[in-house]
Formats: structure tokens, sequence, C-alpha cells
């Protein structure tokens, strides 16, 4: 079973850009959130469309976990291959950042780099902006219902609280039911803390 530090990780909070000029070539690193591949192909696609006159607009995104190489995707788009996508990439797979997508944009300034001044380029980029990347900690959670009567509420309202629990909706009938997302790592501890606090009377589905 995962650590409860492997539930909870950092994740762009905002679309964040840096930029730099390396042997007149000019490179403009943008990052957004990417929960899942979808969202990272259509924010490479909008970056595309705010700099379609670049000569390059190479990407690569990590639509998972920090580490985690179930849902990554990258590109060249026209560059040497192996010398963008792939060292983009490698910095992000290290970078402790998860659900990121980094679009470098390359305005050509004359003067060629070689094969290893670009991936120098591309991964620099990359590292530049992670230095100062706005985030916010993403929690994995599970949606489960909890059941309790009604001199247990308060008690329970406590509970979700110190759980670092959302409730997401409240039914108010002969018994109070609550729609919540649990952070994963806390499922069992609500069970046994609710069964507790209601003396085996509430109920965790």
């Amino acid at each position: 079973m995962r650590s409860e530090a492997g539930l909870r990780y950092a994740i762009p909070s905002r679309i964040y850009r840096v930029e730099e000029l390396i042997q007149r070539s000019r490179f403009i690193t943008t990052a957004a959130h990417a929960p899942d591949a979808n969202a990272a192909n259509a924010f490479v696609d909008s970056v595309r469309e705010n700099f379609p006159d670049a000569t390059h607009n190479c990407w690569a995104f990590v639509a998972g976990p920090p580490g985690s190489t179930a849902h990554i995707g990258m590109s060249d788009d026209g560059e040497p291959h192996g010398t963008a996508g792939r060292p983009m990439l490698t910095v992000l797979l290290h970078s402790g950042v998860g659900e990121i997508v980094t679009v470098c944009t390359r305005y050509f300034g004359g003067v060629k780099l070689g094969t290893g001044g670009l991936s120098r380029a591309y991964a620099d980029g990359v590292k530049l902006l992670l230095e100062t990347l706005p985030t916010e900690v993403r929690i994995e959670r599970v949606q489960v219902s909890v059941r309790v009567g009604y001199p247990h509420v308060e008690s329970l309202q406590r509970l979700l609280d110190d759980l670092e629990v959302v409730v997401e909706h409240e039914d108010y009938g002969e018994r109070v039911r609550y729609q919540i997302a649990v952070p994963t790592a806390r499922v069992e501890t609500l069970k046994e803390r609710v069964a507790e606090l209601t003396a085996g009377e509430g109920a965790v589905e």
C-alpha cells in the first residue's frame, strides 16, 4: 500500500511562464496543470496558437503523480530527434511536481546551438521555470457516504475537519447523511473514528 506521502503532491496552481535568451535564440517556457493527457494536449495547442510564428513549440508532460511514467508525452517539434522533448521530460520526472505540462517556445536567433547545446537549453528552460513555479498540494481522495444520528453531528463535523475531508452533499432525513471526499490514506481512520464516536451506530459506506 502506498504511504500517505505518496498520495499528496505538488501540482501547478496556475499557468506560469519564464523566458531567457541563449545565443540570440529566445526560449519561452510555459507550464500548466495537466490532470490528464487530454488537458496536456489542449494546453500545448493553446500555446501554439499564442506563438504561431515561433520556430518551434517543443513540449513534455507528466499527467499523473511525480515520477510516474503511466501518462507521459513529449515532442521535439522539428528540432533534432531527442534534443527537446526528452530532456524536458527528464527534468519533469525528477522535479517532485505532478500533473504538469510544459511547452518551450523557441524563436531562432541565427546561431546554431548543436545537439548538446539544444538539449541543455530545453532542459534548463524547464529547470528555470520550476525554480519559481507556483504550486498547490493535491490530495488523492475517494468518495464515501457517512450516516449518523443527530446527536453525533457536531462531533462528526469536527472529525471531518481533522481528517481534511471535503463535504460534497448533506442530507437531513431520519438520520444525517454526508456524501464526502476523504483522503485515500485516511479512509480506515474515518471508519474507526466514526464507530468510536457513535458507539457503532454510525455507518461509513
